[in-house]
């Protein structure tokens, strides 16, 4: 069993109460958490039947809640949910020349230490065969393995139907190890072919898994309403729990709060026994979303006797950091031991990252000596955590003292580390001497190993040498997918170019057929909204929109952003953000009464 401790200010004086049992202890929600509201006290209690909410004082506009029956999670109010112009010549002329394509190899995860989508895949789609990979350093790929990699374009079927006809066999265990390769590497599209060819071919008689795994890789690659739609087309007899929670995952990804609540709460209606997954997604999403749900999912696990895993208490001292609240981020990870689980050095680095922010150097600084004591057997598992970690001390002594550890025998992810390390540094020459080693060293490199580079010379406004890295990496035959795009808008803008990034990301989706990552379209966004650029913010809006991605509060802040520098008026807004069922904040409500049109002033009373 487990408990959450006392955070660091006694309950009554955060401006939130959360009563539950001795088994939880005491839950406590910082009261910067609910900065949209004034006075708030909220009062929790759980009973047979329900968390019932006691809300006084509130501000003008009503903050979010959350109802909890026995069945599950469902909110209430005010929660966050998840013609073009021409062309403009970009010199890019490799897009038309890669190889063509109409579905995406990559996932939208957030960048968050852990919303690592792939642990979501690891976890409920391979096994235990993931386990056997990621536990063999001395893996090799399997001959169907290079097989399917080395397939151009859409022809992984041909390619299989081929290597099949020549008198080469299959196995469940060769299959699984094959599919993990493809997801580890994020080539989500091949490993969708590769899943569909197994179901035609008749070479996998697909059990609930393997059904589970479809319908991710479909809402990876062709969107979640293909996703959707395809749960349509899976026997009755396999519409499972592994199937729900996988549906659910990938609506946490997209950030959609109903969606998920109604899958949720229909495993609950349907009696699936309810695994720690499920819980955690909903702890990921309202994390990102609504902090203050986080206690309610707490509590429903206690109630339903749900142990946490070891990623529920990362997220929980994720949250607990975020917050700046260093001793409750502590006083988890008490509670983590207190449960037989120890931290391991992923877990420290998170730890290690949120001392450094909340200025406790001296503690950091202890983490990263016993992340490296620990490791001290296989440094290269330790040294990639590190090295980002000592950037953020700026202690370069010890990022140069790592790297030349790893220089001798480098591998691929020390290295993509040691790039991000300089590029951060500014020291773009060492970047690009130890990328020209990669470049040397590893014969097939993917989109990721490119993009690391593009980043550096991104953030030092490096223009002219991004467009030949781009070029460098079509012609390796390397796929221009949606994280290229992005680097390559985040150059532009930085250069000054912004139509250019504007029809340059037009064009790629246009023609790839795949959808762009959220950041790209936020980071023209900002840019029209800084320059008070109503007529682009709003298009660059409507296009978010149409690619799937849900109004965030964030989205319109930028919006309004773009009303509030242009000094017009924005007629309907509060309407807008009530039919996407989002409410301002405090700060957004200020920005919104700048722009409102009909708002009174001393003079237009006087006129009046």
């Amino acid at each position: 069993m487990w408990a959450l401790r006392r955070a660091s200010t006694p309950l009554r004086n955060q401006g939130y109460r959360v009563r539950t049992s001795h088994v939880f202890g005491k839950l406590e929600v910082p009261y910067s958490w609910e900065a949209n509201v004034a006075g708030f006290v909220t009062t929790a209690t759980l009973s047979d039947r329900f968390i019932s909410f006691e809300r006084n004082n509130l501000a003008t506009w009503p903050s979010s809640g959350i109802y909890i029956s026995s069945h599950g999670l469902s909110t209430q109010a005010g929660a966050e949910n998840s013609g073009e112009e021409d062309n403009v010549e970009d010199g890019f002329s490799e897009l038309d020349e890669a190889l063509p394509t109409t579905r995406s190899e990559i996932a939208d995860d957030d960048d968050d230490i852990v919303d690592d989508g792939s642990q979501n895949e690891l976890d409920l789609l391979e096994g235990e065969t993931v386990l056997a990979e990621k536990k063999s350093s001395k893996w090799v790929p399997s001959e169907l393995t290079k097989v399917i990699w080395n397939a151009p374009g859409l022809s992984v079927a041909s390619a299989l139907d081929k290597w099949v006809s020549e008198g080469n066999e299959l196995s469940r265990s060769d299959i699984s190890l094959t599919m993990m390769s493809l997801r580890r590497r994020r080539m989500f599209g091949k490993a969708l072919q590769f899943s569909e060819w197994l179901e035609a071919s008749g070479q996998l008689e697909f059990n609930e898994k393997d059904y589970a795994s479809r319908l991710d890789l479909i809402a990876k690659v062709q969107g979640l309403h293909k996703a959707e739609s395809y749960i349509a087309k899976i026997p009755k007899s396999f519409h499972g729990e592994v199937v729900h929670r996988t549906l659910l995952a990938n609506y946490v990804v997209a950030n959609n709060v109903k969606k998920a609540e109604e899958v949720f709460n229909k495993m609950k209606d349907l009696k699936f026994p309810m695994t720690t997954f499920a819980y955690d997604q909903m702890l990921i999403l309202y994390k990102r979303i609504d902090k203050k749900k986080i206690a309610d999912v707490l509590l429903l696990m206690e109630k339903e006797n749900v142990k946490p895993s070891r990623f529920t208490y990362i997220v929980l001292i994720d949250v607990k950091g975020l917050s700046n609240d260093i001793r409750g981020m502590e006083q988890v990870v008490d509670t983590m031991k207190a449960g037989g689980m120890e931290p391991d050095s992923y877990t420290l680095s998170i730890l290690a990252k949120h001392y450094v922010s909340g200025g406790y150097k001296d503690k950091a600084k202890a983490i990263l000596k016993e992340i490296e004591e620990s490791n001290s057997r296989i440094p290269q598992w330790s040294r990639r955590i590190l090295l980002p970690l000592y950037v953020s001390l700026q202690m370069e002594d010890e990022v140069r003292r790592l790297w030349k550890s790893c220089e001798e025998n480098p591998r691929i992810e020390e290295c993509m580390a040691a790039i991000v390390a300089w590029g951060r540094l500014k020291n773009v020459p060492e970047a690009e001497r130890i990328f020209n080693i990669v470049v040397k060293t590893f014969t097939k490199l993917s989109t990721r190993h490119y993009y690391t580079m593009l980043k550096v010379y991104g953030d030092s406004k490096m223009l002219t040498k991004g467009k030949e890295l781009v070029n460098q990496m079509a012609k390796s035959g390397c796929r221009i997918d949606p994280f290229t795009w992005d680097a390559v808008v985040k150059l532009y803008v930085e250069a000054g170019e912004v139509e250019k990034a504007d029809s340059f990301l037009v064009k790629a989706a246009q023609q790839y057929g795949m959808k762009p990552l959220f950041t790209s379209y936020m980071t023209l966004m900002d840019h029209y909204a800084r320059k008070g650029d109503v007529h682009n913010a709003e298009k660059i809006f409507h296009k978010m929109r149409q690619s799937g991605y849900m109004p965030r509060l964030g989205q319109f802040g930028t919006l309004i952003r773009a009303y509030v520098n242009a000094k017009t008026p924005a007629y309907g807004m509060r309407e807008r953000m009530m039919g996407d069922k989002l409410f301002p904040n405090k700060a957004l409500a200020g920005q919104l009464a700048q722009v409102d049109p009909f708002r009174k002033t001393a003079v237009s009373d006087l006129l009046d």
